[in-house]
């Protein structure tokens, strides 16, 4: 109902309003209303910057309805749907060329409401081409992301779709960059299927964007795989089809489905994939089957193949020619793969929550097979899937397989690849990071392309977790605030940004630590562990295997922890504010003259635009101490705010932030009395 104006203007109001403005009088009011307010602004900003309590708490931020696809709850709706791609792949490496060439076959099932009439594909091999928008924003001198001298990319010979009449036909495509769009002859109807057969073939980067490549070691060359088949765009009712291109630095979004792929190989080489080995007894020997089987029930590592058996014939079922791997994964959003002549293989069993088990794997060359490397891969890997897998949900897949080469650290569903060259706590926390991703985006999966912190951020922060977890702390760090504030001092991006228009050190900051550091906070210092637990865990649940947005984060985790936290996500994800927070005054209370035995009356400021629970240490003369945690919403009234404390001595000092856990960009303002002379650190409206 429309509230009914008390008067409703005319034009005499406003021929009034006018006449007044040229009136001297009004003139003069109007300059010294003007001024007052320039002045008060400064005043503002001479006490150390400019907070706006309405902009912090404001009401209308992320307030849009839910819809019947994704509730207001932030978990998916009743209609909520999403397209289905199995894969059948099968492919040849040409070791001689370091080439790969076969075949993929996709049934992609249209669950939309909509009739498509055309169909995208992702062919990220074509990033490595001297022509494509990667390369091209590739610096000079090279970069982690890119390959400015490779002539890659995918070769397409054939493309054919089949629709449900069994026809096939030849649909014309155009490839643009590193999609393909196929213009279908008859449009894909609503919940209907097609099938789609495409021959390609590409070579193998020595460096592929730091995500796959080719490695030389003593005993032979490793490949690391990835990207490696056209895979289908992802076609949602947020924004239709996802087409941003890879450029190097931005992940991956893909649809769910089953992946079964073969690998054709020299006989020498051993390969690792996603998901489970379809065919041990064709590809390894009876003794390494055995050891396989050993590896299943056994908790200490046992060896597949060991470092005395490189290169040996007797390691391998047939001594030349070729072997063809067979690997299944299901509901998976991607598959990997690894090859070598050099790899040393071991596995242990990994102990699941719900009584099941699945193997953990390592393969990595001699020259990494120190007991102070990879010789505890596999301890690392078994570690962090069982701590994830009991903490967040249950590691969906067969086997967590981890692949040593110069790949610094990339992931995919079942399969990481980590650098050969790491050792101690590096090794650990690149295998515990990458084997993260396996439940942020494999299981719940987000847009990297757009979000990258939806997976970087949250595996980062699952890390210090698993860090403090493994081994009785073995490689617990303990988290500080001094680099985030070191960062937000000179750079004040929003988390919200594209990681392709980041910098690189604003990669490290934007996609991983800041976000990991923003929801350490929520849980330790804002909501609690125990409530934010149960909230991230109901946020996996609700979207494992489907693809939230960053509001269905956002609003799963203020309904499953009971809090509007509307003001966080704003100021920290959305938003570049900083915070500062001072101690502003201290005075006994009720004119005490004994000073201290009727309480004390403490000031404390918000001197930025950043919103954060204070923390207040009081010490007394009579050697007590005590301590006060204020919520954020007592800077809803404003950026001044009193409260009372209840000392019975004189005061000795009263301290925000005693440990030194908040972002707090000036520290020097957070003790009374002021252990030097300064006046609160100006700020500007940040």
């Amino acid at each position: 109902m429309s509230a009914i104006p008390l008067h409703k203007p005319n034009k005499w109001d406003f021929c009034y309003f006018r006449r007044s403005l040229n009136n001297p009088f009004m003139k003069i009011v109007s300059a010294i209303a003007a001024l007052s307010l320039m002045m008060s602004f400064q005043v503002c900003n001479a006490q150390g910057g400019y907070y706006d309590a309405h902009q912090a708490f404001d009401p209308t931020f992320l307030d849009e309805p839910g819809t019947p696809y994704r509730s207001a709850s932030g978990a998916p709706g009743p209609s909520y749907w999403q397209n289905h791609a199995d894969y059948k792949i099968a492919v040849t490496l040409d070791t001689a060329k370091k080439q790969i060439a076969g075949t993929v076959e996709i049934t992609y099932t249209n669950n939309s409401p909509d009739e498509l009439k055309y169909l995208w594909l992702q062919l990220d091999q074509n990033l490595f081409t001297p022509t494509s928008r990667g390369h091209y924003k590739t610096p000079i001198g090279g970069g982690r992301f890119g390959n400015v001298e490779f002539q890659g990319g995918d070769s397409i010979s054939s493309v054919s779709v089949t629709g449900a009449d069994k026809v096939s036909t030849t649909p014309e495509y155009v490839v643009t960059d590193t999609r393909m769009q196929l213009r279908l002859k008859s449009p894909l109807k609503a919940k209907g299927t097609v099938t789609i057969k495409i021959a390609y073939s590409f070579l193998v980067p020595p460096d592929g964007s730091d995500r796959m490549g080719r490695t030389e070691t003593k005993n032979g060359r490793i490949y690391e795989i990835a990207q490696w088949y056209p895979r289908m765009c992802v076609y949602d009712e947020v924004k239709g089809w996802n087409t941003e291109p890879y450029l190097g630095a931005s992940e991956f979004y893909l649809e769910y489905g089953n992946i079964d792929f073969t690998v054709t190989v020299p006989a020498n080489m051993i390969v690792a994939g996603s998901g489970e080995l379809q065919n041990p007894t064709e590809v390894l020997t009876t003794t390494e089957v055995d050891r396989l089987n050993k590896a299943k029930g056994s908790d200490a590592r046992v060896f597949i193949v060991g470092a005395d058996e490189i290169g040996k014939t007797s390691s391998r079922p047939k001594s030349s020619g070729n072997l063809t791997w067979h690997y299944k994964i299901n509901n998976t959003r991607d598959a990997s793969w690894s090859c070598s002549n050099a790899f040393i293989w071991d596995a242990a069993r990994i102990n699941l929550p719900s009584g099941k088990k699945c193997l953990a794997m390592s393969f990595y060359p001699a020259e990494s097979a120190a007991d102070t490397a990879w010789g505890r891969a596999t301890e690392y890997v078994k570690g962090s899937i069982e701590f994830y897998s009991n903490t967040y949900f249950e590691f969906p897949y067969p086997v967590a397989s981890n692949v040593a080469g110069n790949v610094r650290g990339m992931e995919y569903p079942g399969i990481v690849f980590c650098s050969w060259k790491s050792i101690k706590s590096q090794l650990f926390f690149v295998i515990t990071h990458e084997f993260g991703h396996n439940w942020y985006p494999m299981l719940v999966g987000s847009n990297e392309r757009k979000y990258a912190w939806m997976d970087e951020g949250f595996n980062t922060f699952i890390n210090i977790y698993s860090g403090q977890n493994f081994n009785k702390g073995e490689y617990n760090k303990p988290e500080t605030a001094d680099p985030i504030i070191n960062f937000m001092k000179r750079d004040t991006s929003a988390i919200m940004t594209v990681e392709d228009a980041m910098s690189t050190r604003e990669i490290g900051m934007l996609c991983y630590y800041k976000p990991a550091f923003a929801l350490y906070m929520l849980r330790e210092y804002i909501v609690g562990p125990k409530r934010f637990d149960y909230g991230f865990r109901n946020y996996t649940s609700l979207w494992a295997f489907k693809h939230p947005t960053p509001k269905d984060f956002f609003r799963s985790m203020n309904d499953g922890v009971g809090e509007d936290l509307t003001w966080f996500w704003k100021e920290w994800f959305y938003k570049g504010y900083t915070l500062d927070q001072s101690v502003s005054d201290v005075k006994y209370a009720g004119g005490d003259t004994t000073q201290g035995s009727k309480g004390v009356d403490i000031t404390v400021k918000n001197l930025r635009q950043m919103v954060m629970p204070v923390i207040v240490e009081v010490k007394e003369s009579n050697g007590q101490s005590g301590r006060v945690t204020l919520p954020a919403e007592i800077w809803q009234a404003g950026a001044k705010w009193t409260f009372h404390y209840a000392s019975t001595s004189p005061i000795v000092s009263v301290t925000i932030d005693p440990d030194n856990v908040m972002p707090d960009m000036d520290r020097t303002n957070n003790a009374w009395p002021a252990k030097t002379a300064t006046k609160d650190a100006a700020a500007g409206s940040k």
